[in-house]
């Protein structure tokens, strides 16, 4: 009984579906419905339960926004407040701003305030470094976010490595401050929704289709605005495809490399604070600078990890996942020192120390830990309880070419809980940056990482959004203004002519 209850509410679904495609008039009458209510369509009588949630008088011109995330709420909350006469639709299928929540380990890196010069901060973009370097940071930079926030309550701080987080440690603070401003200027938020369907009707306007898959649940409206920045998710890449877009396959970026080196586990924890380390793939010929970086890298129960990491992971992420994520890792653990001047501490070390055991001493120029000494030492086949006396030369020589040129193999990719990125998306030649409308669909936008350009850990790829959402929320917001002074202005009577 109850499956052939379903089975005739599903049929009479896809009836009422196909209708409101067909009939305008029809589409008129659901879209504002709230509550249970019959309808009519060719002499047939239908009820329809709860097809739209939302409403909005019938003058005013609506954008809806696919995502709830970081660009999505920035960019609905500047539209709203350069036209209130716009109604702003954001739809989010799970919690709002979750991605901001779980950033920077829960402190949420808002932007990195290292350097404002345009020309040195696009070079942290790993996909888009070359277009990005027109007018987009221009427009709205690291600085004007910073000013945004403190400008509605937010105190942020630069740390040393140019990181940008709340006074508070806490990314509550962003995501408090960012939907306390979304209900001030009056933009609706409806969670636990996807778009499912965005489909192109006269005049440049959309159909939107939306659903709750929790409950059976649709609801279409008609959109004069669509924004897509639902980050990395499939749902949004689907519907620019619908579009007319077309989308570069998306791959992970920004994660840690997994190490085949069981001597490592004993290092799990060790931090260095500078090394240079080379990334070596398979057949891979020409040279790329990228893949060659310098800072602080962090040794996992798993394998390699910290900033040095990161940065190759997200430079090589394309390269990485065409040869399986599995390569070679050359790292210099004293780049400061000269591979003769390693040599001669070494040498200078032997001679001091001739009667001390190998495992006990090291030269204090090297700025090593005791259990990463230990590794070299077993990585080399050197009986630590040696006395510096008995080493030879061509050991000594060994564990310098190690220092300098230590290779590890590369097994895998690990996770990087802290910042969650994907490479690919909308190729950014299929928008326009100045506006991020779409240059193939009128009234489209884009924000966020649902477009081709992903950044290195550091605050970065909260600014890609935090920058595109601004922008496109100006521009939608400047667009609705105009159009509805337009329609509002009074024409003068013929006897005033």
């Amino acid at each position: 009984m109850l499956a052939a209850f379903r089975n005739s509410f599903k049929e009479k679904k896809k009836k009422i579906e196909k209708m409101m495609s067909l009939s305008p008039s029809f589409f008129n009458q659901v879209r504002c419905l709230t509550h249970r209510r019959r309808l009519r369509f060719n002499n047939e009588a239908f009820t329809v339960r709860c097809l739209s949630s939302f409403i909005r008088p019938k003058s005013e011109k609506l954008l809806v926004v696919i995502g709830g995330g970081a660009a999505g709420v920035y960019a609905a909350i500047r539209a709203k407040k350069l036209a209130p006469c716009l109604s702003v639709l954001v739809i989010e299928k799970g919690k709002p701003l979750s991605k901001v929540k779980i950033s920077g380990g829960g402190r949420c890196n808002v932007t990195n305030g290292n350097s404002f010069e345009k020309m040195v901060f696009v070079e942290n973009y790993p996909r888009g470094h070359k277009e990005l370097r027109g007018s987009f940071f221009d427009m709205h930079g690291p600085a004007d976010t910073m000013s945004w926030f403190s400008d509605h309550g937010v105190e942020l701080k630069i740390e040393d490595d140019g990181r940008v987080f709340p006074v508070s440690n806490n990314s509550c603070s962003i995501i408090d401050c960012l939907l306390r401003e979304a209900r001030r200027t009056g933009v609706q938020m409806q969670v636990g929704k996807i778009v499912s369907n965005v489909s192109c009707i006269c005049d440049g306007k959309f159909y939107v289709k939306i659903e709750k898959r929790t409950i059976d649940f649709i609801e279409h409206v008609e959109a004069d605005y669509v924004l897509i920045a639902s980050g990395s998710s499939r749902q949004g890449y689907d519907i620019a495809i619908q579009l007319g877009h077309s989308v570069v396959e998306p791959m992970p970026s920004l994660f840690t490399f997994k190490i085949e080196d069981t001597h490592l586990l004993d290092l799990s924890g060790v931090t260095f604070p500078k090394v240079k380390a080379k990334l070596k793939l398979g057949s891979l010929s020409k040279t790329i600078p990228q893949l060659t970086q310098v800072g602080p890298m962090l040794v996992t129960h798993w394998g390699l990890s910290g900033p040095v990491i990161l940065r190759l992971s997200a430079w090589g992420a394309r390269y990485l996942f065409k040869y399986n994520y599995t390569g070679t890792l050359i790292v210099d653990f004293v780049p400061d020192i000269h591979m003769d001047d390693v040599k001669h501490f070494l040498i200078q070390h032997k001679n001091k120390l001739v009667k001390q055991k190998v495992i006990n001493s090291y030269p204090a120029q090297f700025g090593l830990v005791k259990s990463f000494w230990r590794y070299l030492l077993e990585r080399e086949g050197i009986d630590g309880d040696m006395l510096w006396a008995s080493i030879p030369n061509n050991a000594l020589e060994s564990i310098a070419l190690l220092l300098k040129q230590c290779p590890f193999k590369v097994a895998g990719k690990g996770q990087f809980k802290d910042e969650f990125v994907t490479s690919g998306g909308i190729p950014l030649s299929e928008i326009t940056l100045s506006t991020m409308e779409s240059r193939i669909r009128p009234n489209l936008f884009f924000a966020g990482e649902v477009l081709n350009v992903d950044g290195v850990t550091g605050g970065f790829n909260f600014q890609n959004a935090w920058t595109g959402g601004y922008i496109a929320g100006t521009t939608i917001g400047e667009l609705a203004s105009i159009i509805h002074k337009r329609e509002t202005m009074i024409l003068p009577s013929s006897q005033e002519i």
